[in-house]
């Protein structure tokens, strides 16, 4: 950061982010819940809510809210996110990378489609 201008792009990029955590109405928001327990985040989770963030940023989901949980209950799963999409089942994808994140955005997040490899029973 070298310039008052880098500062503000760096302010603008975390009010985005914030606004995809905040003010989540269940009845016709997305929901992304990443798991952000000590084993969660050991297993690179912090990259893939990181990916999340930026892939709903970038394609300006505003009906996308990406939010963080502690531990969802099977740390040999880890990293783990809930996808609650309103008037469907919940979506629980296992192993993720940051790559894997993009592609729900892009296929299940944006297409309807979930990307069953990565739900669970399916790894």
């Amino acid at each position: 950061m070298k310039t008052l201008a880098d500062l503000n792009a760096i302010k603008e990029r975390m009010r985005a982010q914030i606004n995809n955590r905040a003010g989540v109405d269940d009845s016709k928001d997305i929901r992304v819940v990443v798991g952000m327990a000590t084993c969660g985040i050991a297993a690179g989770a912090r990259p893939v809510l990181n990916a999340f963030l930026e892939e709903v940023s970038k394609r300006n989901l505003t009906n996308v809210k990406v939010t963080q949980a502690g531990c969802l209950g099977m740390c040999k799963l880890e990293p783990m996110v809930e996808v609650f999409v309103p008037g469907k089942e919940k979506v629980t994808y296992v192993k993720l990378t940051a790559d894997a994140a993009k592609q729900i955005v892009a296929e299940h997040i944006v297409n309807g489609n979930p990307v069953l490899k990565y739900v669970i029973g399916n790894e």
